[in-house]
């Protein structure tokens, strides 16, 4: 994946170590490596929420990609994406990317972060998709938050979200999302 999106035909990887890739021209030393400390939030695709995320809780936003160890990004990452189909998908393909190893030696991922994409509850095979996305890693639901939609924080997190903090460890930065 690389500085590469995790959709479409950027997926597509060349061999090759990913963390040694920070850049066209560029190669990191092989001797770097990831961080042990902090978190990232990778997005699955455009729109998953990770930004979010990053303003709420702390941490590394590292859009779509994998992190750096170039950058001395985090080994500790969490993969975040939309609970809508294309985002489902997004979710799956980076996944994929994960399990045939096209990803920085070292890096961990703690879990998913499924962000509603409307409100009320998912069609059934979205839900299905969720339960197979549950084999693979723990997963975290974000539920639809209303004010967010208007760049305002809510008056009190849904219990979700505080148990996402609590999963991730981070104290939270309480800026609007």
């Amino acid at each position: 994946m690389g500085s590469a999106t995790m959709s479409g035909p950027a997926a597509r990887v060349p061999p090759g170590p990913l963390s040694a890739r920070t850049g066209p021209g560029t190669v990191a030393s092989p001797r770097r490596s990831l961080s042990e400390t902090g978190l990232g939030w990778i997005a699955a695709h455009g729109g998953a929420g990770a930004t979010t995320l990053t303003r709420l809780f702390g941490g590394t936003d590292l859009g779509c990609r994998w992190p750096d160890a170039a950058r001395a990004e985090p080994a500790t990452v969490m993969l975040v994406g939309r609970t809508d189909a294309e985002g489902m998908r997004a979710l799956s393909r980076a996944l994929n990317a994960l399990r045939e190893g096209r990803h920085p030696p070292g890096m961990r991922l703690v879990g998913l972060v499924l962000m509603a994409d409307a409100p009320g509850r998912l069609p059934p095979v979205l839900a299905r998709r969720i339960r197979v996305l549950r084999s693979v890693a723990p997963v975290h639901r974000v539920p639809w938050i209303p004010a967010w939609r208007l760049g305002q924080q809510p008056a009190r997190l849904p219990k979700a979200l505080e148990r996402l903090r609590a999963a991730t460890g981070l104290a939270g930065e309480g800026r609007t999302p």
